[in-house]
């Protein structure tokens, strides 16, 4: 479950990727196949994947306890080994760090 909160802040990555809508399905497939593989990984928090209703973007939002640990399991060789095929999917791919800067809920 993701942790977002101003004090004790996680590392968290958003990353935003654009395909063509016809392949934002097998797209989204292999994030979630790499994002199992990441679950295993020093430091995971947590994975959250959304998926565009036009068909043409995927979000994932990712926390992990630091960035080295975040460094490490995406240099691991088991993530890197399906890189080409997931560009073969993708148009774009824009991942940063970003950090937590106000929280609002609902008061209940």
């Amino acid at each position: 479950m993701p942790q977002i909160q101003t004090d004790k802040q996680a590392v968290t990555q958003i990353t935003i990727i654009e395909a063509e809508p016809e392949k934002q399905a097998e797209a989204l497939s292999l994030m979630r196949e790499r994002a199992r593989f990441m679950q295993r990984q020093p430091g995971f928090i947590s994975i959250s994947l959304h998926r565009s209703l036009d068909g043409r973007r995927i979000v994932n939002y990712i926390q992990w306890e630091n960035r080295d640990l975040l460094r490490a399991a995406h240099q691991s060789p088991e993530f890197r080994k399906v890189w080409g095929e997931f560009g073969k999917l993708t148009d774009d791919i824009d991942p940063h760090l970003y950090e937590v800067a106000e929280i609002l809920a609902d008061k209940q």
